[in-house]
């Protein structure tokens, strides 16, 4: 995760934090701080980093920018198991090899929601899932079938021996 996104996150949470603390000092029953409160409650417990047990704003102050990131594409593919590492995770992503539900979504600092966690997974027309095979699989193997015993390097042709 780069400085710039952390950065980005950071700044999230404080305006979060900034709007619950202001809302905090308004009376219990005042109708802005009932609103307004619910309105930032709902969206945190929707995009995860809020449990619905702790439905209260006292419970945003405690957030920390950790929560957010662990919501990034990039980590809950890492934390699937479909990429090796989060490097990996985030060439898949950038790579189109990743779908949220039917989309093809290549920006690792998608903030992935809660109901759409169980439905990212490969691609349908990236090589890996069941899509037509890569570039460099599809040279060789016509390369193969044409040639015989020969080996391709940066598309030059080497007899193997």
């Amino acid at each position: 995760v780069s400085t710039q996104s952390t950065g980005r996150v950071k700044y999230t949470l404080a305006k979060i934090r900034k709007a619950a603390r202001e809302l905090l000092t308004l009376e219990d029953k005042d109708p802005r701080r009932l609103f307004e409160g619910n309105a930032i409650l709902r969206r945190l417990v929707r995009i995860g980093v809020l449990d619905e047990n702790r439905m209260k704003l006292d419970y945003v102050l405690g957030l920390k920018p950790e929560d957010f990131l662990e919501r990034r594409l990039q980590t809950q593919v890492f934390k699937l198991g479909l990429a090796k590492s989060i490097h990996h995770a985030r060439v898949l992503i950038r790579q189109k090899h990743i779908r949220v539900r039917k989309q093809v979504v290549n920006i690792p600092s998608f903030i992935v929601r809660l109901d759409a966690q169980k439905h990212i997974d490969i691609a349908i027309n990236s090589p890996y899932g069941s899509g037509r095979e890569g570039r460099v699989k599809r040279i060789s193997s016509g390369i193969n079938a044409e040639y015989g015993s020969f080996k391709l390097i940066n598309t030059t042709l080497y007899k193997l021996i």
